[in-house]
């Protein structure tokens, strides 16, 4: 299956790319040849992928990688580069490939050290590959100083070296770091299209692909989620009952700390199966002995894995409960459709009695009111606000109306 199978309802990017991959080869042959080199080409060293969370923009930039490095046979005869199958292809899909650095954190920030590390790989030649790939996945947590320090190798970059950032907006990227690479806007998938993907790829029943799909309303990473694990359907369902619970101040307090609970839970499941593993891993190449006593000078490193894993949870709880307030955002979104009389939109079809319910006991304006206290909890956490506060101003604001 080609790589370009994978971008979902992205049709116009996945022609943008397969063309600059297929020039890209082409340049790579006229300098191994030391023929003449094309003289349009729509290839470049860096590269922006924007978009909504779940339209894919890791996935066509891991699609983009692949096909620089693709080393089918049909490319060499005038095919589009991406076959899918070829070592190439395959290795970097999976992440194996040497020549193909895939950057993604699981922190809430990436820092200078890390970008500098980057950097300098960055201006290595391609050890068996046909570029030097680097795909950041997460380009909008860079700390200002990390985006200098990449700013400049985006400006002089290495002959064969290729830069492929993701963020959710070019505003997430350094004004100086967007205007030097070229933009790509990739667009939340339809409905249709992330159902048939789930079926066709993850062998999901078409009912509950169908379901998944347009609850998380075209995100793929989440419907695939959802669709393949009974707990998160279970978070889910808890939190489009909170509007039914925020009656009272107390309600409203007790609907806060089970949402901050529930996060917190998921993201220590998450993370307990992962931490286990690593501090296991790194206590055997340390040399630790029988009992697990570690040998003298290992605890400052040590120290160093508990103080990632531990700001590793802070980041997964609060992607948990950001995904909460998404499907709450849409919950109200869908009482909003009713209120002006639409039926087409309805996500949270599961939830249609109680949908109905708030729409014939408030108005448009004061569901728009709780849409933006919603966005407004948001923001307040990514100013690192208390979680506990900042959900409890939500609840007192939904409540109020």
């Amino acid at each position: 299956m080609p790589v370009w199978d994978d971008l979902v309802g992205q049709e116009k990017v996945s022609e943008q790319l397969a063309a600059a991959a297929r020039d890209a080869d082409a340049l790579v042959t006229a300098v191994a040849a030391k023929a003449p080199l094309p003289e349009a080409s729509k290839m470049t060293h860096a590269w922006l992928f924007t978009g909504p969370p779940g339209s894919g923009r890791s996935t066509a930039a891991r699609a983009f990688a692949a096909a620089l490095q693709c080393v089918s046979p049909d490319r060499a005869l005038g095919g589009i580069p991406g076959c899918g199958f070829c070592d190439g292809c395959h290795t970097s899909l999976v992440g194996t490939h040497a020549d193909v650095q895939i950057v993604r954190t699981d922190l809430l920030s990436i820092g200078v050290k890390e970008t500098r590390d980057l950097v300098r790989r960055a201006q290595l030649s391609p050890a068996v590959g046909r570029w030097q790939v680097i795909v950041l996945e997460d380009a909008d947590r860079l700390t200002e100083g990390a985006g200098n320090v990449l700013l400049k190798a985006v400006e002089e970059p290495a002959p064969r070296t290729v830069w492929l950032l993701c963020a959710p907006s070019i505003e997430d990227v350094l004004p100086t770091i967007r205007s030097r690479c070229r933009l790509l806007t990739l667009r939340t998938p339809p409905v249709e299209a992330v159902a048939d993907i789930l079926v066709r790829r993850d062998g999901i029943e078409p009912d509950v692909a169908a379901a998944a799909a347009r609850a998380t309303q075209g995100h793929i990473g989440r419907a695939r989620r959802l669709a393949t694990d009974p707990s998160a359907r279970q978070r889910r369902a808890a939190v489009l009952k909170l509007p039914l619970r925020i009656d009272d101040i107390g309600g409203c307090l007790k609907a806060a700390q089970e949402l901050i609970d529930t996060a917190s839970e998921d993201a220590k499941q998450l993370a307990e199966e992962v931490d286990v593993k690593e501090t296991e891993d790194l206590k055997t190449a340390l040399g630790a002995v029988q009992g697990g006593r570690m040998p003298r000078g290992t605890a400052g490193v040590m120290k160093e894995l508990e103080d990632r894993q531990k700001r590793r949870r802070t980041r997964t709880q609060r992607d948990s409960l950001d995904l909460a307030l998404i499907d709450l955002t849409g919950f109200y979104r869908d009482v909003l459709a009713l209120q002006l009389g639409s039926r087409l939109a309805i996500a949270n079809v599961e939830a249609g009695d109680t949908l109905e319910r708030l729409a014939r006991g408030s108005s448009p304006e004061s569901t728009l009111r709780r849409i933006d206290a919603i966005a407004a909890c948001r923001e307040a956490l990514d100013r690192n606000v208390a979680p506990l506060l900042a959900v409890e101003a939500m609840t007192m604001a939904l409540r109020a109306g």
